[in-house]
């Protein structure tokens, strides 16, 4: 991933909901079209610039002198350059960052969901918009960072670079992900967790809270912990021995 970001956090927001609007547009190819048109950074003053006859054209490609209408109703396209103006995009798509310190949260992990919408696990990892991360200890879930996979999806490798992307955390949830991209992630230093069902991000949070306190061998691992059965075993060893 450069140095530069490709797109700054609310143009990549715009962006993505602008893909939705287009019959599910391929983020991905959207990206590039605005990038050869508006050159990077893409900002929201950029985005603000264009027009409809210009996302025609965009997503015509070699084909827009001949007119092409690129398989997308006019009032798709409109609706399109509305979010990529910022009109219409609720601020409650991307959920309010909370406040936090390194340190402030002793024995906690760094967790991220991959998501689409809002504050929900709703997320593939190859496809997701964007993850959330989050510090949770026993007593407490914040959500800490909100992170765009716009500059990942840019990337040669894109499951390496959404990997990078998340490389601060131990575990990531996701509804689905893929055997090479596992490998990627657990490479980067973080254990992927599938939940087919999804669901909103806290729930999932509060259930790995509730283990914190007591956790099965893998999240023990993660820890740097004795995991609970393990420990159990160590105490009734040294009760023995003193008896």
């Amino acid at each position: 991933m450069s140095a530069t970001p490709v797109a700054s956090r609310e143009a990549a927001l715009r962006i993505a909901l602008a893909a939705r609007a287009l019959n599910g547009l391929d983020v991905r190819a959207l990206v590039g079209a605005l990038i050869e048109k508006l050159d990077t950074p893409l900002t929201e003053s950029k985005l603000g610039t264009l027009t409809v006859e210009d996302l025609r054209v965009i997503l015509a490609g070699d084909f827009a002198e001949q007119g092409c209408h690129v398989g997308v109703e006019p009032e798709a396209l409109k609706e399109a350059i509305r979010l990529l103006w910022g009109q219409g995009v609720v601020n409650s798509d991307f959920p309010a960052i909370e406040a936090y310190t390194d340190g402030d949260m002793p024995g906690s992990l760094r967790v991220a969901i991959a998501a689409n919408r809002g504050e929900n696990l709703d997320g593939h990892f190859g496809s997701c918009e964007r993850f959330l991360v989050y510090q949770v200890s026993p007593t407490d879930i914040r959500l800490v960072d909100v992170r765009s996979t716009v500059e990942a999806d840019g990337a040669e490798d894109r499951n390496a670079a959404r990997s990078a992307l998340i490389n601060d955390c131990q575990i990531v949830y996701v509804q689905s992900i893929g055997g090479p991209a596992a490998a990627k992630v657990v490479r980067a230093g973080v254990h992927p967790v599938k939940k087919p069902g999804g669901g909103p991000a806290r729930e999932a949070l509060a259930e790995l809270q509730q283990r914190l306190t007591c956790p099965p061998p893998w999240l023990a691992q993660i820890m740097g912990v004795p995991a609970a059965s393990l420990a159990r075993f160590e105490e009734e060893l040294e009760t023995g021995e003193a008896a």
